[in-house]
């Protein structure tokens, strides 16, 4: 097989309820209490700066993080509103009322008569029963969620002209990346192609709030009308369409392929497979979610996935009138009773190892492979399946083939799914530890950061991926706290569950598991190399003396680097939203047989036959 290219891991950027991703801030929130002075503080002044915030205290802002009530910004639970259908009159007394004369339906319904008052209103006398919905409200059960922190408002940070939620979070994402990457964008693409350059985000559900498609579908049913942005802004690619309009200006590869809550893994093996193949040589990843509404949630209540209050009471053995810990709402591999819903924006800048080596970029670690399967005949569309088997399988065996025996068995983890439900418990941990045992290896150490940061659906394994990167540079596996012991039905044969905090050696460290499973039998399994085994490839395949060099460039890429991540602590980085910013058209457009030319880009037309061996019928 020929030389393939590594795909690198150069720059991260989101946000999630833990805070700021970029500079491994939402990691030190998860791990708090065991950060130095230093590290804590810093910390805190990155959520003071998300929070918006200068004066709150440390509690305050630690409490305005992560899993917890869902607060007024959202909705209030108890309050939840809706309509409710009601029958009014009879065939013997008619029902009499005013309204104005413009809001009279047309046509009118049967056994309405109307009698003017003035002008502007009419009495109307209804015959027979009415069928009416009465805005009302109703106390909603699922009450927690994994929220954005407290004060965060993306949307604030540029003009975002009633985006939907989700695409507000996806350009800050891509911004943050962006800062983190330390270099400037137009040094990236000055080295390379204008068509090589991947972008791939998306969102599982798509925009379902009130400015994308939630709007759209309940404009007409609250009287109001549809607006042109409706429709546009809720389709479920648009993260990745508003990444490469207002941040990139990206004419590369675009897209977003969907695969319910394993959906960023199938973007990141799109950007896997177009380094891997020369297609691209930068591949930005990315996932966005914005669930946290009450349609969506009541959508996945009723399938019984959600944790509520009630389950929640009768797991700590509560009465009706205790609150429950909404902070343990979510209890991977333990006594559980669903998932808890979270939003998040995660964003992966990722090059290929030739161009990371060139431009100096830092090195956060490396993506190998990504596994896709699905479960084959199912009986239920929401139960989970085989396909995870195949998935993981792959994934260890890749890593197998890559770093060796005794690093497989001695140098990983897994960062499992881990949703908090008692289907998951059991399933994913079996397939676990069948798998570990049938690669020989012992106490594998099993990770699951939905306990702090929930399910954030299509973004959820950006989550994972990006908490995998802190682990690695803090040397220390975020414990599954809300568990405080593993339910009976999990298998635990050769695996190490991190119910506490766990150290690492961050030298002996050679790769991570990402796992993810979704609806409809989509199954991703993700293997990623630490920055220790990705520079030992590098310096394989590049030699010692380009090693050095790349060390020498990437002293200024850390220098600005850390010069974004003050600037942003310190309230002066704006995020980037280049809107009507050097747009090309048709004058912008030149080529022959061999160049196209758009603006200052060229794009080699001369391509080769990838089938020169099936040609021999040509001529020539």
């Amino acid at each position: 097989m020929s030389q393939q290219a590594l795909p690198v891991i150069v720059g991260f950027g989101g946000i999630n309820s833990a805070g700021r991703v970029s500079g491994h801030h939402a990691f030190a929130r998860l791990v708090e209490s065991r950060l130095t002075t230093p590290a804590r503080e810093n910390m805190l002044a990155s959520l003071r700066q998300v929070q918006a915030r200068p004066s709150a205290s440390e509690a305050e802002l630690l409490a305005g993080t992560l899993i917890r009530r869902i607060e007024a910004s959202h909705y209030d639970p108890d309050a939840v509103p809706w309509n409710r259908r009601v029958t009014t009159g009879s065939d013997d007394t008619p029902t009499t009322f005013q309204m104005a004369r413009r809001g009279l339906p047309q046509p009118l319904p049967p056994g309405w008569s109307v009698t003017d008052i003035d002008s502007q209103r009419v009495a109307v006398t209804a015959k027979g029963a009415q069928d009416i919905l009465l805005p009302s409200t109703r106390d909603f059960e699922v009450k927690v969620a994994s929220q954005l922190p407290t004060g965060f408002d993306p949307g604030a940070l540029y003009a975002s002209r009633n985006h939907p939620r989700g695409l507000q979070m996806a350009i800050y994402a891509a911004s943050d990346a962006l800062g983190q990457l330390g270099i400037d964008w137009s040094t990236v693409m000055r080295h390379v192609s204008a068509d090589a350059v991947s972008v791939y985000a998306g969102s599982a559900m798509g925009q379902l709030d009130d400015p994308g498609t939630g709007g759209m579908l309940k404009a007409r049913s609250n009287g109001q009308r549809s607006t042109s942005k409706y429709c546009p802004l809720g389709l479920a690619e648009m993260p990745a369409d508003f990444i490469n309009a207002y941040v990139l200006g990206s004419m590369g590869a675009t897209g977003a392929t969907l695969g319910a809550c394993a959906s960023f893994l199938y973007n990141l093996r799109n950007a896997v497979n177009d380094i891997r193949s020369g297609r691209a040589r930068v591949a930005v990843v990315g996932g966005a979610e914005a669930p946290v509404t009450p349609e969506v949630m009541e959508g996945y209540a009723a399938m019984g996935a959600l944790a509520t209050d009630k389950g929640l009471r009768q797991l700590d053995g509560l009465t009706d009138d205790e609150t429950p810990d909404h902070r343990r709402a979510c209890r991977p591999f333990g006594d559980n009773c669903g998932f808890t819903m979270g939003e998040s924006a995660q964003v992966l800048v990722l090059f290929d190892d030739a161009l990371a080596m060139e431009l100096g970029a830092s090195v956060y670690g490396s993506v190998t492979d990504v596994f896709v399967n699905a479960d084959g005949y199912k009986k239920s569309i929401s139960g989970p399946g085989v396909g995870n088997y195949i998935t993981v399988a792959k994934a260890l065996s890749a890593a197998r083939a890559i770093v060796g025996e005794h690093h497989l068995r001695h140098g990983g983890f897994v960062q499992a799914h881990g949703t908090g439900t008692p289907q998951n418990r059991t399933t994913e941990s079996e397939i676990l530890s069948r798998s570990a045992a049938a690669f020989g290896i012992d106490r594998l150490p099993v990770a699951a950061l939905k306990c702090y940061l929930g399910h954030s659906l299509g973004a959820a394994a950006g989550d994972q991926v990006a908490m995998t990167l802190g682990i690695w540079a803090h040397g220390l596996i975020p414990g599954i706290t809300t568990t405080t012991r593993l339910a009976d039905d999990v298998k635990r044969d050769s695996l190490s569950f991190c119910l506490q905090h766990t150290e690492i050696d961050t030298e002996a460290q050679a790769w991570a598991l990402i796992n993810s499973k979704g609806f409809g039998g989509n199954n991703a399994s993700a293997m990623l190399l630490s920055p220790t085994m990705t520079s030992r490839m590098l310096r394989a395949r590049h030699g010692d003396s380009s090693v050095k060099r790349w060390q020498a460039a990437n002293e200024a890429v850390r220098a600005a680097r850390d010069a974004y991540d003050q600037e942003v602590i310190d309230g002066h980085r704006n995020v980037i939203y280049r809107f009507d910013h050097g747009v090309l058209g048709d004058h912008n457009v030149s080529y022959d047989g061999s160049t196209l030319r758009v603006g200052d880009a060229a794009i080699d037309l001369q391509l080769a036959s990838p089938f020169a061996d099936m040609q021999s019928w040509r001529e020539s």
